[in-house]
């Protein structure tokens, strides 16, 4: 995200001496993508950020996929993944559960409660979307105060750990890339400002304000990164001398970043408007967009709900987190579902839809979907989740036995 930020004290003149009160020595770090190549911040440390005094394996969270076969359309209820009472000892990072993969990127879902040990995703960025909850996302940049509704965009390699809030439990939705995820580049200059045309601005980001410092010691940072384990993913678990929020001052254009749903605008037309419309980020071989409560098409004739289509490059998931989403009266989809469609399947409104939307001015309904450019694998999330039935619906649910 090409979008400067300073945060607390740094030099004049980068790669320049950056003194302590008592005359020492600040630590600079430039953490960047593509080598040198692409968008970085500079990072002032209390102390040298390459010290461990530690290192051992870490056990990742169960991350062996198993192929949609048959191939077929699927519903899966992710609130059904964690008890009433499970959720209070889980955190964000090590209890989310995999519910769908490929090389690409994964998603994850998890009901949290409790803080997360500090963590680090060193294989690609996170977006993390609230469902519901709140949190204090802790990082090496600084504070993100997140709630209902806020995408949370964490850079590879970003240290830092979720801390639930509040008495409900947080509820979140995690994409995984292998890659960076960035907004579209159709709504970018050549030179990374948001255009007229995006559907938000930079006034809309909310980046850390701060320096967060902690002190410390013998502290544990897990890492997620390339190796032999399932998904080719291995854990690494790093123990720092000093704790590792020590840095007194930032500035660059790579930082994790707020976004909340509710500042989409959406963008409508005289007829029925394409998923490229709803696109909010993408990652290598795969986009983000969101569905939010819009007025719908005014063309006299117009079928507001989606016309049948079939993604012949690309696997679907929709997943559902608000209002009523009308294209799936009648398929049992509800808050907390996903619905996946792989690529390949024609797919659209459940029976009656198509009829019932005519004449309708606005859609009341929240939904957060991820494209992918290669077929997804289930993970043991998703197969726990699946009710089994979904690839009927639109023959009324019933099988051929």
């Amino acid at each position: 995200m090409a979008y400067y930020r300073q945060v607390g004290e740094v030099p004049r003149t980068r790669h320049t001496q950056h003194r302590t009160p008592e005359g020492g020595l600040y630590y600079e770090e430039l953490m960047g993508e593509e080598g040198f190549s692409a968008d970085s911040s500079l990072l002032y440390h209390r102390a040298i950020p390459s010290a461990i005094v530690d290192a051992a394996e870490w056990e990742v969270p169960d991350q062996g996929r198993t192929r949609n076969a048959p191939m077929v359309p699927r519903h899966l209820r992710l609130h059904s993944l964690f008890g009433d009472r499970e959720w209070k000892a889980a955190d964000v990072v090590e209890s989310r559960r995999l519910v769908l993969g490929n090389d690409d990127v994964r998603i994850s879902y998890v009901v949290a409660g409790a803080p997360s040990r500090l963590y680090r995703n060193g294989i690609g960025d996170e977006c993390v979307y609230v469902e519901s909850g709140s949190a204090r996302v802790e990082t090496v940049f600084g504070l993100l105060e997140v709630g209902r509704g806020d995408y949370v965009i964490l850079p590879r390699a970003t240290t830092h750990r979720w801390v639930p809030t509040g008495d409900e439990p947080l509820r979140a939705y995690v994409v995984e890339a292998n890659s960076h995820i960035a907004p579209p580049k159709r709504y970018l200059s050549r030179y990374g400002q948001l255009l007229e045309h995006a559907p938000y601005c930079e006034r809309d980001l909310r980046g850390p304000s701060e320096p967060l410092l902690a002190e410390g010691e013998n502290v544990d940072v897990l890492i997620k990164h390339r190796g032999d384990g399932p998904g080719g993913i291995s854990g690494t678990r790093y123990t720092y001398p000093t704790h590792p929020f020590d840095v007194v001052g930032w500035d660059g254009c790579l930082y994790p970043y707020a976004f909340n749903i509710d500042d989409f605008q959406p963008i409508t037309g005289r007829v029925h408007q394409p998923p490229p419309v709803h696109q909010v980020f993408e990652g290598h071989n795969f986009v983000i967009c969101n569905f939010v409560p819009r007025k719908v098409d005014y063309h006299p004739g117009a079928i507001p709900v989606p016309y049948y289509h079939s993604n012949v490059d690309s696997d679907e998931v929709m997943f559902y987190c608000g209002g009523d989403y009308e294209a799936r009266k009648g398929s049992g989809i509800g808050q907390g579902s996903i619905s996946l469609h792989p690529g390949g399947h024609s797919h659209g409104p459940q029976p009656g839809a198509y009829e019932r939307s005519i004449g309708a001015e606005a859609f009341d309904e929240l939904a957060v979907m991820v494209d992918t450019f290669r077929p997804l694998d289930l993970g043991e999330g998703g197969i726990a989740s699946d009710d089994g039935t979904y690839a009927w619906t639109w023959a009324g649910g019933r099988r051929r036995s």
